[in-house]
Order: structure tokens, then C-alpha cells, then sequence
């Protein structure tokens, strides 16, 4: 999907963002909102400087609009890093034949929500995987307690 161009004081649309002015609802000033092609709501909202009249917001341009898009990238990549360590874990542990990673991979399902529990040795070799609960909580406790229970799925 691509955009049209837009270069308007208050509207700028380009290489799949939206940076568009607003009034702010909090104060007498402006804000600006970063939207993501295809989405519905903005990656970033923060606020806008007053122009020289102390009335009217600073219109856009094209520096601050790249700054705005550098700025709301970061944003949602550092929202997937912490969504993907929260849906992600994994610790090692030492098993008599060398260390074994353990993860857990929550499915975040609306209707079914669960987790995913697996064992791999260094070498690849997956020992073990079952199905648990979502709130199935990892340490390095829970991954002994398992492998010592020859990987039964845990209640």
C-alpha cells in the first residue's frame, strides 16, 4: 500500500506515515499525531510548537517530519521488543548430558489463550514439548522441576 504525497502545513503523508496537526484537548496548544499506514490509531502523540502569531501551530515540514518518523519507528519497535519478551521466555539449565534451553512461547489468543513449553539440548535436539497454560510462569525452578518430572506436562 502506498501513500499519496501530502505536504501540507498541517498534514504530511509520505513513505507510509501521516504526521497531522491537532488541537490539543489537554491545553490551548497543538499536538501531532504519527500515523502507520493501515492502522487505526497513532504510534506516537505528542506535542506541537506554537508559530509566531502564538495562535496558530508551526506548520510542518520536511525535517520534522523525518524526525517525526524516526521517532514514532522507534517507538513501535521498542512496543515489539517488549511484547515479544513478554510473550517469549527462556532460560538453560544444566542437564547431566550438558545445558538445555527451555522455553515458553504464549500464544495470546482472544477465545484460547496458552503457552507453549519446549526443551532443546545445545545440539538442537528438542527432548520435550507440551501445551500449558498461558499463565504458566518459567524460571529456572519451574524448568528443573520439570525435566526431573521427565517432561509431564505441569499442572
Amino acid at each position: 500500500m502506498t501513500s499519496t504525497l501530502i505536504t501540507e502545513p498541517r498534514l504530511w503523508r509520505n513513505n507510509g506515515w501521516t504526521a497531522r496537526v491537532i488541537k490539543n484537548e489537554e491545553d490551548e496548544g497543538w499536538a501531532v499525531e504519527m500515523v502507520m499506514d493501515g492502522e487505526s490509531e497513532p504510534a506516537l502523540v505528542g506535542p506541537w510548537t506554537m508559530g509566531r502569531d502564538k495562535k496558530n501551530p508551526k506548520p510542518l515540514d520536511a525535517f520534522a517530519f523525518q524526525t517525526l518518523v524516526k521517532t514514532a519507528s522507534e517507538v513501535l519497535r521498542r512496543h515489539e521488543h517488549q511484547l515479544h519478551a513478554l510473550l517469549h521466555k527462556k532460560v538453560t539449565v544444566n542437564g547431566e548430558n550438558g545445558p538445555i534451553f527451555i522455553t515458553l512461547d504464549i500464544v495470546a489468543d482472544d477465545d484460547d489463550p496458552y503457552a507453549v513449553l519446549a526443551a532443546q539440548r545445545a545440539d538442537g535436539e528438542q527432548l520435550a514439548q507440551v501445551r500449558v497454560a498461558a499463565e504458566f510462569k518459567l524460571s529456572e525452578s519451574s524448568a528443573c522441576a520439570w525435566i526431573a518430572d521427565e517432561f509431564r506436562r505441569p499442572d
